[in-house]
């Protein structure tokens, strides 16, 4: 999620003369400061264009939607995230191989990290994205059920791929919350934490778990041990 320079027209909008190069990460720059400036709700289309230096037209070659820059280029990441799966060890336990890749995706530079809190804020707290929020929710479960179907042998839309998906959503769900409610904490290490637990079926949470930690532990043993082709 490189940008490329800076435009002179976030500063001077509607400046007269040849319009300025700009890019996706840049675009998302400007419209994130007008966020900023004047809520989510409140910024249009044309403010992002306008403020940006350039038309609405162009705007649209980037994003489909106001509710699209929140997200950047997710579906590129999206694609990341296949490869990262692709990449690890066919004998590596499933539920470690999911930590690795969602911990993975989730880095990003430290000049970024700011950004990145922001992005989730509007993501996970913005009445308005919540709809947009679950069609890409659903995407990222594809993927991952998509790897654990791959892994068990069993169809993508099977319970267990399925469950493993939804269960990693929420757990990372939980991750972001507990990273925006601590600033100054790393979130990949947060994410760490809870996907480790999610492998061993959360089975030492709490005394609440101890008459149902035999199979909790056994049913994460079973997501973890099995490889492909098993």
């Amino acid at each position: 999620m490189e940008g490329g320079r800076v435009s002179t027209a976030a500063s001077s909008p509607g400046r007269p003369g040849r319009r300025p190069s700009t890019s996706q990460v840049e675009l998302e720059k400007v419209a994130f400061r007008l966020f900023d400036r004047d809520g989510f709700d409140a910024t249009t289309v044309d403010d992002i264009a306008t403020a940006a230096g350039i038309g609405r037209r162009t705007f649209f070659r980037y994003f489909d939607s106001k509710n699209d820059v929140v997200w950047g280029a997710f579906t590129e990441q999206l694609d990341q995230m296949r490869a990262g799966f692709c990449a690890r060890p066919d004998n590596e336990p499933l539920m470690e191989s999911l930590r690795a890749v969602v911990v993975e995706f989730n880095r990003v530079a430290p000049g970024e990290t700011e950004r990145h809190r922001r992005r989730l804020e509007l993501i996970l707290r913005v009445p308005a994205l919540q709809a947009h929020s679950t069609l890409r929710y659903a995407d990222w479960r594809a993927v991952v059920a998509e790897f654990a179907a791959d892994r068990l042998g069993e169809e993508t839309g099977g319970l267990r791929p399925q469950a493993i998906a939804h269960a990693a959503l929420g757990t990372a769900l939980a991750a972001y919350e507990h990273w925006l409610g601590r600033p100054g904490s790393d979130l990949c290490a947060v994410l760490d934490t809870a996907f480790t637990d999610l492998a061993r079926g959360f089975g030492g949470a709490g005394e609440g778990a101890a008459s149902g930690r035999g199979a909790d532990s056994a049913a994460g043993a079973d997501f973890g041990e099995e490889t492909r082709g098993s």
